[in-house]
């Protein structure tokens, strides 16, 4: 008895251990078994033979844009003339044997192309050609655009979520939001990412910091010769050294350099690039556009944000629906402009200027249609 006592008393007095043991088994058993997997996400990448796309399509089946996790179908559309073409891209992404990539959708038929897409990243555009008028420029494109608008209202997904490339970015998204009633207006955004990255890029190498540590450039307005970019509210982390937070004006220490070259660098970067290469840029669009979503999707960081082509809501004075860059926000696959800065008489009017040409390519382009439609 006294045997079965004491092996009774020492199970006792290890009961509060083996607990402990089987929650650590449990939490450990949990952090090892299989995550439900997550249902792919379709995108859909127009002029999928071109220069952007060959960077872009790649970018996204590596991750870039939506995560290392996040599987996806690419749905790839281009016009029948280059239709050869981007079956050899297919060729290529297939033999990426990416692990993400689900499938493939690659055709010339807009409703194919444009069917059941979440993701919609409109890249092919009529480039600009010899001797061709800004208007007739503008007029082509709201022809493309008009009609994937409409393709994106009876095919794709009911929340899609819209990023214009192809130039006049913010232009064409607002002919393609016009031609999609049923798609909720502020799904639709241009890409502006790519300014603030080379208004970045030029901050650090001015300052020679790690690209990462330059916060809050803005770009406001045009993805156009117009465009602002504006330093007044950026800052510079761990600088000059860690732990430190310093404005960006206060670093640079050069007002001249800031309001004048600086800013006419980065408006002029797409045509430096063209003269350097002989084509327009390719790489850095592409990884600008994945920023955009990226952001978009996972969200930016606290205290942190990011410049978007966007509806107006009237802030900052830009009349209500005019898609501008703006700094924003992204939480949970949102964006709230960012309201509430302090704007000086130099940035107003530079604001002031850009919100005029769009307002100018807006109503260009909408004549154009207007005429098409009376044919």
């Amino acid at each position: 008895q006294r045997r079965v006592h004491g092996d009774s008393r020492i199970r006792k007095e290890h009961l509060p251990k083996m607990a402990t043991a089987h929650r650590r088994i449990n939490k450990l058993r949990d952090h090892l078994a299989p995550e439900e997997p997550l249902q792919p996400v379709r995108i859909l990448v127009t002029g999928a033979a071109g220069q952007i796309a060959y960077s872009l399509l790649f970018m996204i089946a590596q991750g870039r844009m939506l995560g290392p996790k996040q599987p996806v179908i690419l749905h790839m559309l281009d016009i029948p003339a280059a239709a050869g073409a981007m079956q050899g891209v297919v060729m290529e992404l297939l033999d990426g044997a990416f692990p993400l990539l689900k499938d493939i959708v690659a055709t010339t038929d807009l409703r194919e192309a444009f069917s059941n897409v979440q993701i919609a990243v409109l890249v092919g555009a009529r480039p600009r050609g010899p001797g061709m008028e800004r208007k007739d420029l503008l007029g082509a494109n709201a022809a493309i655009f008009q009609e994937q608008g409409k393709a994106l209202n009876d095919f794709a997904d009911r929340n899609v979520k819209v990023l214009v490339v192809g130039n006049p970015a913010n232009t064409n998204a607002q002919i393609a939001s016009q031609n999609a009633p049923t798609i909720p207006r502020e799904n639709f955004t241009a890409l502006t990412r790519l300014d603030q990255n080379r208004a970045v890029a030029q901050l650090a190498s001015r300052l020679r910091v790690p690209v990462p540590t330059v916060k809050n450039v803005i770009i406001w307005g045009n993805h156009s010769a117009t465009q602002y970019p504006d330093v007044n509210h950026a800052f510079i982390a761990d600088y000059p050294r860690p732990q430190f937070v310093n404005s960006v004006r206060a670093a640079i220490g050069n007002d001249v350099w800031l309001n004048d070259e600086f800013i006419k660098t980065v408006q002029q970067r797409g045509a430096a690039i063209i003269k350097a290469r002989k084509l327009s840029s390719a790489a850095s669009a592409a990884n600008a556009a994945c920023d955009h979503i990226r952001d978009w999707f996972l969200g930016t960081a606290e205290g942190e944000f990011t410049s978007m082509g966007v509806p107006s809501t009237g802030a900052y004075g830009i009349p209500e629906g005019v898609i501008y860059s703006f700094p924003v926000v992204c939480r949970n696959g949102t964006y709230q402009i960012v309201e509430g800065l302090q704007i000086d008489a130099f940035s107003r009017e530079k604001m002031m200027l850009t919100d005029k040409e769009l307002r100018e390519e807006k109503e260009m382009a909408n004549a154009h249609l207007a005429t098409l439609s009376k044919k």
